[in-house]
């Protein structure tokens, strides 16, 4: 059991930056696939990125501006957001799983992960 919680959300100003972290507990999660999902008001909770045994994706609305990186150490991975837009306004996700999928494609899908932090709230103004 893994339980994950998300911080450093906000409001920013677009074009700033704002990095979230996601701490784990109960159990280490250096082994495990992980993801970042987003979900603005009214609409589906879509994918962000992921890092996995295939390697590290993004969705292209964040290409180029969102970066994930983790420290084992610390048992946390973290999302560095730089050039936000009002449109990145979302609470932001971050999941995990062990399941090692033969499919790259399966880390792109909410129902691919078996943990899920409860959210954290970034506002972009424009």
């Amino acid at each position: 059991q893994v339980q994950l919680v998300e911080s450093g959300g906000g409001l920013v100003q677009a074009g700033g930056s704002l990095r979230l972290s996601c701490a784990a507990s109960g159990r280490t999660f250096s082994s495990y696939a992980v993801g970042w999902f987003r979900q603005a008001p009214g609409k589906e909770r879509e994918f962000v990125l992921t890092m996995n045994s295939f390697g590290t994706y993004y969705a292209d609305s964040v290409k180029g501006r969102f970066t994930i990186s983790r420290d084992n150490a610390k048992n946390a991975v973290y999302l560095q957001m730089n050039t936000l837009k009002p449109e990145d306004t979302a609470v932001y996700y971050c999941a995990a799983t062990p399941t090692y999928y033969s499919s790259r494609s399966r880390y792109y899908a909410r129902s691919s992960y078996d943990y899920w932090g409860q959210g954290t709230q970034v506002t972009v103004s424009s």
